[in-house]
């Protein structure tokens, strides 16, 4: 895994990555938010920190390894947000993360569904779409 010094921009976009989601990679803190979850396992997949994804994951769902791709990661952003907080036990976050491979762009959209496992939030699995 890569670290990025504390002075840069978060890959998530949240602000500086010291304030924003390093305290989470660097296992410091546990993220309060569905949010913030979200937003701390993209930057793990910006530094390729599968260890990191694979502890957020809740175990029902979780695989039992993970292999990352050659995406660079460009950007987050944030579309759609339901309930999620740090008085919740559920929450929806839909996203858009941009990425460039093999010279191509594009781009991963998903409604991301998160629960509380015990006082921690985790990743469950992506929401089917209901548009």
């Amino acid at each position: 895994m890569t670290d990025l010094p504390g002075t840069a921009n978060c890959p998530c976009g949240g602000g500086r990555y010291a304030e924003c989601c390093a305290p989470y990679l660097r296992r410091e803190e546990w993220p309060p938010t569905a949010e913030a979850l979200m937003r701390s396992r993209y930057t793990a997949f910006t530094l390729a920190d599968a260890e990191y994804l694979l502890r957020t994951w809740h175990p029902r769902t979780r695989p039992d390894t993970l292999e990352l791709d050659d995406r660079q990661w460009t950007g987050l952003d944030v579309v759609d947000q339901v309930d999620g907080g740090p008085d919740d036990m559920m929450g929806i976050v839909g996203f858009v993360a941009h990425f460039r491979l093999d010279g191509h762009t594009g781009a991963l959209t998903e409604r991301s569904a998160f629960v509380r496992r015990g006082s921690r939030w985790v990743y469950l699995a992506a929401t089917p779409d209901t548009e």
